[in-house]
């Protein structure tokens, strides 16, 4: 057991969150903190333009990120011909790149809590870069689909990283603006990427989807490496006592972070750390409930975006291009969605905080949203269904995706924002659990939507996936809302 000012910390805590370090104290003048109350090196305590910067490279590598998952859905069929691919051997071509970020969370996140968010992020660009820019020479369907499962696990940073560090550089009152400026660029990815494969698709080799994204990647990298600073609060103070540890030679400088020499072996806390996304995901019902609810709005979510534009060509006879620009309307939705839906988290945050006794809300207050989410995610999902199965004039069905998008993101955010309150210390790796399930489902439930739509049509497919959504997803904030708060304290005294 490590100590500060006299109380126990349990050695491997995985729900309480991060202590704020106390200031140096005359009893204890080796104790290695943040100054108290403002901080130059506290992310929290930066300047305002350094954390939209650090916000922003985020976001930005996000967007990247995700328009390569999306990129090249309409050259599909030339990639098929060209590399004698069978309809399977394509579709998995698109897939395996999601199917990645379930499992490479599991690492990067687990090692940003081990060597920093700066250190594991440019890494994790560097693969990226790498593998992105060779699927774009390759010449045989097996390096294409190896490539692109490489290039989607270090994809997966963002999905790791950007939770943790949001979470250290932004206030909790804050957790609203914070993700409606990390969402804004990132989410234009999505839609941006079928737009922009489309016009390739009909004017250019599909080889420059990969080139182009490559050299995008490439100016970030450069960018993220000269303004990206470290956030993780305990890799900042403890650089800052081996540096005082160097100048002093006193080797007595310690963290409140650090534990005790002989307590484990490096062995042991890097096991630990690198299994913790699925210990938390095994054992913690916190997580198990909130990474259900993910992987449905996923799931459902790929299902959509890869048969929008199937919808446009086959029942619409549009052109590729022309199909592509529907994706607007999924972007607009996604926008308005985080746009509204984060000053909304923030006001009620600050309305909780008024009625809390102690001025610390709960962090089921954060659920609330969830409720209007889905509800909105069922209305678009039940009209765009049977407007497509009738051929209603376009701009119907494009309202209609609109609405579901901005339910969507109504919904998620504020779950995203309960695992940052509730796993405080381990953001990352709560947020890789819950992407676990939620990229499984995203790679999954796009292989059976071809097959569903054909035996039911675009109106009763629709109305299984939103009634299996509201089905799952509404009653489960419910039950953590009624019992979330003892789940946290047993958890907490299970550690």
């Amino acid at each position: 057991m490590a100590t500060i000012d006299g109380a126990r910390i349990p050695e491997d805590t995985e729900m309480t969150p991060i202590p704020p370090p106390p200031a140096k104290h005359d009893e204890d003048q080796y104790l290695v903190s943040f100054i108290h109350p403002i901080d130059p090196a506290n992310p929290r305590d930066w300047p305002r333009s350094r954390k939209l910067i650090v916000t922003d490279v985020l976001s930005a590598t996000g967007f990247c990120r995700i328009m390569v998952s999306t990129i090249i859905a309409p050259a599909l069929p030339t990639i098929k011909a060209e590399l004698h691919m069978s309809s399977t051997e394509a579709a998995m071509a698109l897939s395996i790149y999601l199917l990645a970020t379930a499992f490479g969370p599991l690492f990067i996140g687990s090692l940003s809590e081990i060597y920093g968010r700066k250190t594991i992020l440019h890494a994790s660009n560097a693969w990226f870069l790498l593998w992105n820019l060779l699927c774009g020479f390759a010449k045989t369907k097996e390096l294409l689909i190896a490539a692109r499962f490489l290039a989607g696990f270090g994809a997966s940073s963002i999905f790791a990283l950007a939770g943790g560090v949001l979470g250290e550089v932004w206030r909790p009152e804050e957790r609203g603006k914070s993700l409606r400026l990390y969402l804004l660029i990132q989410l234009l990815g999505a839609a941006v990427g079928p737009i922009v494969g489309g016009i390739m698709s009909a004017r250019t080799t599909w080889r420059w989807m990969f080139w182009s994204t490559s050299i995008f990647q490439a100016v970030m990298l450069v960018v993220e490496i000269c303004t990206f600073h470290e956030t993780y609060p305990p890799v900042i103070l403890r650089k800052r006592a081996e540096r005082l540890r160097r100048s002093t030679g006193d080797p007595n400088y310690r963290t409140p972070y650090d534990r005790p020499k002989d307590c484990k072996s490096v062995v042991i806390t890097v096991t630990r750390t690198l299994t913790r996304p699925l210990r938390l995901l095994a054992f913690h019902p916190i997580i198990q409930v909130t990474s259900v609810i993910q992987a449905c709005s996923f799931g459902i979510l790929y299902i959509v975006f890869t048969s929008f534009a199937t919808l446009w060509t086959e029942e619409y006879n549009q052109p590729t291009e022309l199909s592509g620009l529907h994706y607007i309307a999924c972007a607009a939705g996604e926008v308005a969605g985080t746009q509204i839906g984060g000053p909304l988290m923030d006001m009620l945050y600050h309305r909780m905080r008024e009625r809390a006794p102690n001025g610390v809300p709960r962090p089921e207050s954060r659920l609330l949203l969830t409720f209007p989410g889905w509800l909105l995610i069922g209305i678009g999902l039940l009209v765009y269904g049977w407007a497509a199965q009738y051929h209603v004039h376009w701009a119907a069905i494009d309202a209609a995706v609109f609405v579901y998008m901005f339910g969507a993101q109504i919904a998620d955010m504020p779950m995203q924002a309960y695992v940052m309150d509730v796993y405080s210390e381990h953001t990352s790796s709560a947020l890789a659990a819950n992407q676990f399930l939620a990229s499984l489902t995203g790679f999954l439930f796009p292989l059976f939507a071809p097959a569903m739509y054909k035996a039911l049509g675009y109106g009763w497919g629709n109305t299984v996936l939103a009634l299996g959504g509201l089905f799952i997803a509404l009653p489960a904030p419910g039950l953590l809302w009624m019992f979330g708060e003892r789940l946290r304290r047993r958890a907490g005294e299970s550690h």
